[in-house]
C-alpha cells in the first residue's frame, strides 16, 4: 500500500494536460486544451482536458476523471500501478517492499509479465555490460554500429547469451514462474517438458509501451556460427501484453518529439530508428518489421496527423512505399514519402550524414504521396494503354479512400493534369469507389443490426401519439426539405458480381426507413407535402422545390417557400450542432440519418416514458411487469445505440 501522504503528493503534482499530452497531441482552445480521443476512434476531437479543474472529458463516448483515473483507463493499470507511474514521472519517492514469490504468484497475469520482461531487459544489460561474451559480441556490434553510449542506455540494449539455458534458469531460481517464460515468449517449451530461451546468442532491443514498460522483444543473431540462419530477426510471440500489430518500436523515446515537432517519420528497422534518433530526428518509429496496420496508424494519430515514410532507394524500396499507405490516408492524415539514394537504407544514411544534412535531404526530397505515386507509375505507363488503365485505377483507389472531400478535389484536379485524363472522369471513378465502399459498409451494418435483433427479444410497437406535434415538426420539416432539394440524387449504390447495380436515391432511403420503423408524420401539413411527394415519385415524377412552389394548394406553395428558403445552406440540425461542417451535400448520409435517428430517438424516450406509467399501474402482475422489462430493456438497448450515433457523428 502507498501511504496517504505520498497519495496526496502524487495528486497535487499530477497535470493533467502534462499527463495527457504524453499519449494525445492537444492544442489550446480558450481555457481548455483539444485532442482527439484516445478511447475511441475519432476524426473530430472531442476530447477535452481542463487545467483549471485538472480534470478530462470525451463528449464522445463520455469517458472523463482526473490524472490518475486517465493513466488506469490508458494504460490498463490498476490503481496502485497508476500513482507508481505518476510518482515516477514527477520524482515522487515511494516506499515499497520487494514482492515476496507468494506475492509474485498472487499479482494479475499482465503485471507479472511485465514484471519479468523487466527483469529480462536488466538480465540483458547486464549480459552485454559486465560479462566477456556480452562485450566481445553484444557491445562490440553496437559499437562497430556507431551506437553512443547514450543511444544503447536511451533504448536500454543488451545482449542474450549463448548458453540457451541461462536466462531461463537465472529466471526460475528468481522466483518467476515458468508459465510467464512461456506466456512472455522469453523461453520455449517442448512437448518433452524441456525449456530454453529464445533469444539465446541475440543483441536485444526491447519494444516499449507509451509508458516506457517492456511490453516485448526482438533479437537479432549474430554468431558466425549462424551464419545463414533462415531466422535473422527474431520476435516477441503475441501474448497479453504484447501486439505488435498495435505497437510502435520507439514511440516512446519518441512521443514527445512527434507532438513537439507535429510529424511523424515511419521506418522499417530497430536500427534505422537507434541512427535516426541518434543523429538528432527523434520524432522516429519503426513498424517492427511488419506491414502497416491500422492500429499503428491511429498509435501515431495520436501525437500528429503528419508522417512521412522512409524507405531504401532500390526497387524493393519503392514498391514497398506503395503498400500500405492508403490505410494512412483513410485515417485522414497528410501522407509524404521519402525514397533514399540507391544502396542506402535509413540507418547507412543517418549515419553517414549529419542532422542538419539529414534535414535538408528530408525537406528538398520528400514527396506527396499521392503525387509520387502518380509520378512513379506514370514512367512505366507511357505508351501502354493496359498500364494506363491500370495506372489510373490506382491512383483513383488511393484518393477514394482520402476522407476530405476538399483534399480528394484537389488530388484530382493535379492528376488529371499530370496523367492528362479529363477531371470528370476521375471524379466520376472516384465516386464509383467511394459508392461501392458506403454500398459495402451499408451491407455489413444492416447484417451487424440484424444479428443484434436475432439475438433481442420483439421490439415493442412504438406509440408516439402522446409526443407533441412541434416537438416532431423539426423532424419532419427536415425531412422534407431533404427530399425536396436532394431526394433524386444517388445516395450510394448497391452491388454485388454477376448482377446489375442498384441506385439507392434520397427518397428511396427516407421512405424505406420510415416504414421499416413505422413512423408516420403527425404535423398534418408535413403529412401531407409527404405524401403528395411520394405519389409523384412512385408514378415516375421527379417531384423537386418548382412542382410545389405554385401548388394549387396556397397551404403547400407557403409551407415550400418557408421551408426551403435557405436551402443553400448547412441542415438546421446539423448546424446548430457544428458550425464549422463542410457543406451538407459533402456528408448527406450523415446529414439524413441525423434526422431520422433523432427522430426515432425522440419516439423512442417517449415510449420508454410510457412504459414508466404502466409499471405503476401493474397491481403485481408478475405476467405482465415481465413483459414490461422486456420492453424497457429493448428500448433501452436501442436507445443507446441511437445515442451513440448521434454523438458520433456530430461531436
Amino acid at each position: 500500500m502507498i501511504d496517504k501522504e505520498t497519495v496526496d503528493k502524487i495528486f497535487d503534482a499530477a497535470n493533467i494536460v502534462d499527463v495527457v499530452s504524453d499519449f494525445v497531441s492537444l492544442k489550446k482552445r480558450g481555457v481548455n486544451f483539444m485532442g482527439c480521443c484516445p478511447f475511441h476512434n475519432e476524426k473530430t476531437p472531442s476530447f477535452t482536458v481542463s487545467p483549471s479543474k485538472n480534470i478530462y472529458k470525451c463528449f464522445g463516448c463520455g469517458k472523463g476523471g482526473n490524472s490518475v483515473n486517465f493513466v488506469m483507463e490508458h494504460e490498463q493499470m490498476s490503481y496502485y500501478e497508476a500513482l507508481k507511474y505518476l510518482a515516477k514521472k514527477y520524482n515522487i519517492e515511494v516506499r515499497e517492499k520487494e514482492f515476496t514469490p507468494e506475492e509474485k504468484e498472487r499479482n494479475d497475469d499482465r503485471e507479472s509479465m511485465l514484471v519479468l520482461n523487466d527483469f529480462a531487459k536488466k538480465t540483458f544489460i547486464a549480459n552485454m555490460r559486465e560479462t566477456d561474451e556480452g562485450r566481445n559480441i553484444g557491445l562490440k556490434y553496437f559499437r562497430e554500429r556507431d551506437f553512443s553510449e547514450k543511444t544503447i542506455n536511451d533504448f536500454e540494449l543488451g545482449f542474450s547469451l549463448s548458453d540457451r539455458h541461462y536466462f531461463t534458469k537465472l529466471a526460475l531460481a528468481n522466483g518467476y514462474k515458468q508459465k510467464y517464460l512461456v506466456s512472455t515468449g522469453l523461453s520455449i517449451q517442448h512437448d518433452d517438458g524441456e525449456i530454453f530461451d529464445r533469444f539465446s546468442n541475440r543483441v536485444m532491443f526491447p519494444i516499449h509501451n507509451l509508458t516506457g514498460r517492456v511490453i516485448g522483444f526482438g533479437g537479432r543473431v549474430l554468431d558466425a556460427r549462424t551464419k545463414g540462419v533462415s531466422i535473422k530477426y527474431m520476435n516477441s510471440p503475441q501474448s497479453e501484453i504484447y501486439d505488435k500489430s498495435r505497437s510502435l518500436y520507439g514511440i516512446y523515446q519518441a512521443k514527445a518529439s512527434i507532438t513537439r515537432n507535429n510529424k511523424c517519420f515511419l521506418v522499417e528497422g530497430y536500427t534505422d530508428v537507434l541512427s535516426m534518433h541518434q543523429s538528432g530526428i527523434e520524432n522516429v518509429v519503426a513498424s517492427n518489421g511488419t506491414a502497416l496496420t491500422t492500429e499503428q496508424i491511429r498509435l501515431i494519430h495520436r501525437f500528429t496527423e503528419n508522417v512521412t515514410v522512409l524507405y531504401d532507394g532500390d526497387a524493393a524500396g519503392i514498391h514497398a512505399a506503395l503498400r500500405g499507405i492508403d490505410m494512412v490516408l483513410a485515417e485522414q492524415m497528410n501522407v509524404k514519402v521519402l525514397l533514399l539514394p540507391d544502396g542506402e537504407d535509413p540507418d547507412s544514411f543517418a549515419r553517414s550524414h549529419g542532422e542538419s544534412e539529414l534535414l535538408e535531404f528530408i525537406e528538398t526530397n520528400e514527396t506527396d504521396f499521392i503525387l509520387f505515386k502518380t509520378n512513379l507509375l506514370l514512367k512505366d505507363a507511357q505508351g501502354d494503354p493496359v498500364k494506363m488503365a491500370q495506372l489510373i485505377s490506382d491512383i483513383v483507389t488511393s484518393i477514394s479512400v482520402i476522407p476530405d472531400d476538399i483534399k480528394r478535389t484537389s488530388y484530382i484536379k493535379e492528376c488529371s493534369v499530370r496523367l492528362k485524363v479529363d477531371e470528370s472522369l476521375l471524379h466520376r471513378e472516384v465516386n464509383k469507389r467511394i459508392n461501392k465502399a458506403q454500398e459495402q459498409q451499408f451491407r455489413a451494418e444492416e447484417e451487424q443490426q440484424r444479428q443484434k435483433e436475432l439475438q433481442m427479444p420483439a421490439s415493442p410497437q412504438l406509440n408516439y401519439q402522446a409526443i407533441a406535434e412541434d416537438v416532431c415538426r423539426q423532424y419532419e420539416e427536415e425531412l422534407l426539405r431533404l427530399l425536396l432539394i436532394y431526394g433524386n440524387d444517388i445516395l450510394f449504390v448497391l452491388a454485388e458480381d454477376d448482377k446489375p447495380s442498384i441506385d439507392i436515391r434520397v427518397a428511396d432511403y427516407i421512405d424505406k426507413e420510415l416504414k421499416n420503423n413505422n413512423i408516420r408524420f403527425r404535423m398534418p401539413i408535413c403529412k401531407k407535402l409527404y405524401d403528395l411527394y411520394f405519389e409523384a415519385y412512385f408514378n415516375g415524377k421527379m417531384p423537386d422545390i418548382p412542382m410545389f412552389e405554385n401548388y394549387h394548394d396556397t397551404e403547400i406553395s407557403k409551407f415550400i417557400i418557408d421551408l426551403t428558403f435557405d436551402k443553400y445552406t448547412l441542415s438546421k440540425l446539423w448546424n446548430r450542432q457544428n458550425p464549422y461542417l463542410a457543406p451538407e451535400e459533402t456528408r448527406l448520409k450523415d446529414v439524413i440519418d441525423i434526422s431520422l435517428n433523432g427522430y426515432k430517438l425522440l419516439i423512442v424516450k417517449q415510449k420508454l416514458k410510457d412504459i414508466e406509467n404502466q409499471t405503476h399501474n401493474s397491481n403485481g402482475d408478475v405476467e405482465k411487469e415481465t413483459q414490461i422489462l422486456n420492453d424497457v430493456m429493448t428500448l433501452n438497448s436501442y436507445k443507446n445505440r441511437l445515442s451513440d450515433y448521434l454523438e458520433r457523428v456530430m461531436c
